[in-house]
């Protein structure tokens, strides 16, 4: 899998004339290398040389001996804290370069005047959105890293809906969750949990905090966590209680969009119509107002990527594609309902849902 990523690399680099690839975004390195770190303010750098067709990964020195048995290249050259990165990679690589792939988008001022220190005349091309781009066609093993993440996160919710009683907290709760998914293999969350309760509900991104849950309330998780660098993202609300007669239209509402939404998906279908599925469906249940947000975002090495799933993205769908379906109702004062999976379009072009905790609305018991 990585060498068949670096051979499009280098037959993107060819393409464009470009010597060297220079990439410091940690996710994007770990796509390359197999090896993810966090380098803080430290020297990390990915760099395939065209010239020699030779990969390098450039990292801090602490982290040198974990990546001998993990990172898939070609050679290791560790940076000390007292090391000018850049000049040794100059000095590493033994000549100048005058054009150079890097990521426009997250390269910083201060990176390019040192870039531009050791390597004179650049010629800079961008090579985020290819990257991204290639991002967006998962593999197979990818997906079964998904698939553990997702596993873990759906037991553990499995877990807290029989430990939540009334007059606990949102964080007793979120804390109790948190500490099963740990146990159970999660590497870390894939984002902050969101365990929200009555009208906290009704805020699509709200904190869960000291609010204590109540009969009657709808209950809320969102929450997902990552292994071997991917992420799950699944949302399910309960009741605690008895629901009334409109939280349970409310519920079905959103239920009925999601539902409407994954039949939506589907090879060379705009990704709007995965949107507009759904939003009719609220809409025409007069609640067109209380949807806020757009029906989904991409998954996988980062929480949300592309594609971004919303009402006017007219890119097509294709094989690979892994993204949430998560419709919402909110509803100020009273709560608020999402539902969201994770979706793959598989080889087959089909709508692959990966999470399986059921959607019926169910009831936790005071």
């Amino acid at each position: 899998m990585y060498t068949e990523r670096v051979k499009r690399l280098e037959e993107r680099l060819t393409t464009k004339q470009c010597e060297l690839a220079f990439i410091t975004s940690p996710i994007h390195i770990f796509y390359y290398t197999n090896f993810l770190s966090e380098p803080h303010e430290r020297f990390f750098a990915y760099v395939y040389d065209q010239t020699k067709e030779k990969s390098y990964l450039f990292l801090p020195t602490l982290d040198y001996d974990k990546a001998k048995s993990l990172a898939k290249v070609d050679e290791l050259i560790p940076v000390s804290d007292i090391e000018n990165g850049y000049e040794k990679m100059k000095a590493t690589l033994g000549r100048n370069f005058s054009s150079i792939a890097v990521e426009k988008e997250t390269m910083t001022l201060a990176e390019l005047d040192r870039l531009q220190a050791v390597f004179s005349n650049l010629n800079l091309l961008q090579i985020d959105n290819f990257i991204i781009e290639e991002r967006l066609n998962k593999q197979a093993t990818e997906i079964e890293q998904v698939k553990k993440a997702i596993d873990i996160t759906e037991q553990g919710l499995e877990h807290i809906v029989q430990f939540v009683k009334p007059g606990m907290t949102e964080m007793e709760i979120k804390q109790e969750l948190e500490f099963k998914l740990f146990s159970l293999g999660a590497e870390q969350m894939a984002f902050d949990t969101l365990v929200l309760s009555g009208k906290n509900s009704s805020l699509p991104h709200g904190t869960s905090g000291n609010n204590e849950v109540k009969e009657g309330d709808f209950l809320l998780f969102d929450f997902g966590v990552t292994v071997n660098g991917y992420n799950s993202d699944i949302t399910r609300t309960f009741i605690v209680g008895e629901a009334s007669e409109e939280q349970k239209v409310i519920y079905d509402t959103v239920k009925r969009a999601n539902e409407e939404a994954i039949l939506k998906v589907k090879v060379d279908v705009p990704l709007k119509e995965v949107d507009l599925a759904a939003r009719n469906v609220i809409e025409k249940a007069n609640y067109g107002k209380y949807f806020t947000h757009r029906v989904g975002h991409g998954l996988g090495l980062e929480v949300h990527e592309l594609p971004s799933i919303h009402s006017e993205n007219n890119e097509l769908m294709r094989k690979g594609m892994l993204f949430t379906i998560e419709p919402g109702i909110y509803v100020p004062d009273l709560g608020g309902v999402r539902i969201e999976d994770n979706i793959f379009i598989n080889e087959s072009g089909k709508a692959e849902v990966l999470t399986t905790y059921p959607k019926q609305l169910i009831t936790i018991e005071p």
